[in-house]
């Protein structure tokens, strides 16, 4: 085993068809935190790439060994579970997060290490100058909205950045849940006792196209929301409470008006489309409720949460699934 003292900082990136921007990622990151003159540790997860992204990792793993280690799993399994295998990994005592496109510029790090150094326990990040497209910018701006009316508690700005810094303790809390589904920064704030939150620059993509698309960033929303809320089910609750009463009253105004005109054929359409409409309600509200059931169903399966083909590190070059029992839920 390597002599080398452990690292101070950790970095957790996850890659997924990033090949055209890992050999500018790695130049730039190693200059900045060889700069900031603390030992330090690069774990790159490879999340089932379709590219060149796993031989070029390997090649950045022989250029330095002592600090760049490699998890590569056998598919895809999704950003928040490749950070978490990363979190089950690290051994600094300052873990930092971020993209591998570039967009989060490793410039910005160390505003990430003062301020865990002052003594905060989770450092957010909100971007200033975004670079994307208006669309993107208009979905994360809703998304935010939303966010903020639905969990108050959740004090985040920009819930889609994730140039993000958390205390080694809670980290070990987050690797701890062994959750099927989670949203890593909401999860940190559970935990933290002393949060604060900084400003970053924001970059265009540095090469290649973006991998989330509209729908992957609404399925990203509802792990938020169902992952740390029950605002939708307490909403319809208060919408079927609303509804019924309101039925009752238009079933008595239906009687009474049975008994003053007597029978008549007016109103059909009318009816039709109130059906129409509680049907529409009762199918969003059994979707809703079918999200959380759906996690439920995750959870209590007791699947691993992700599978590890190989991890690169100095003294141990390849870890096999079999020896890796950290990814299989408890």
């Amino acid at each position: 085993m390597s002599n080398s003292p452990l690292p101070l900082i950790s970095i957790v990136i996850p890659v997924y068809n990033e090949e055209s921007n890992l050999h500018e990622l790695f130049r730039r990151l190693t200059a900045v935190l060889d700069g900031l003159g603390k030992p330090y540790e690069i774990i790159l997860t490879d999340d089932g790439s379709r590219d060149r992204s796993v031989a070029i990792l390997h090649s950045l793993h022989e250029k330095r060994p002592e600090q760049i280690r490699v998890i590569e799993f056998n598919g895809n399994f999704g950003q928040h579970m490749a950070i978490m295998a990363g979190f089950e990994r690290v051994r600094g005592q300052i873990i930092i997060t971020m993209d591998a496109d570039l967009q989060n510029p490793p410039e910005e790090i160390p505003k990430l290490v003062a301020a865990m150094e002052a003594g905060h326990d989770v450092v957010n990040t909100h971007r200033l100058g975004r670079q994307d497209s208006r669309w993107r910018l208009w979905v994360s701006g809703l998304h935010n909205r939303l966010r903020a009316w639905i969990m108050p508690k959740l004090k985040m700005q920009d819930e889609g950045c994730m140039l993000r810094a958390y205390s080694r303790r809670i980290v070990d809390l987050m690797a701890q849940t062994g959750e099927s589904t989670t949203f890593i920064p909401a999860l940190a704030l559970n935990y933290a006792s002393n949060p604060t939150e900084v400003g970053v620059a924001h970059e265009s993509r540095f090469a290649g196209v973006s991998n989330y698309t509209l729908y992957g960033l609404i399925r990203y929303n509802f792990d938020l929301v169902t992952g740390f809320s029950v605002f939708p089910l307490q909403v319809f609750t208060l919408i079927g409470m609303g509804i019924s009463f309101f039925s009752f009253l238009f079933v008595i105004f239906l009687i009474m008006r049975r008994l003053v005109v007597g029978p008549e054929v007016e109103g059909v359409f009318t009816l039709f489309a109130i059906l129409f409409f509680l049907i529409g309600i009762v199918l969003l509200g059994l979707g809703i409720l079918g999200e959380y059931i759906g996690r439920i169903y995750q959870e209590v399966r007791k699947r691993p949460r992700f599978v590890i083909r190989r991890v690169l590190e100095s003294g141990s070059p390849e870890v096999h699934p079999s020896s890796v029992l950290s990814s299989v839920k408890e």
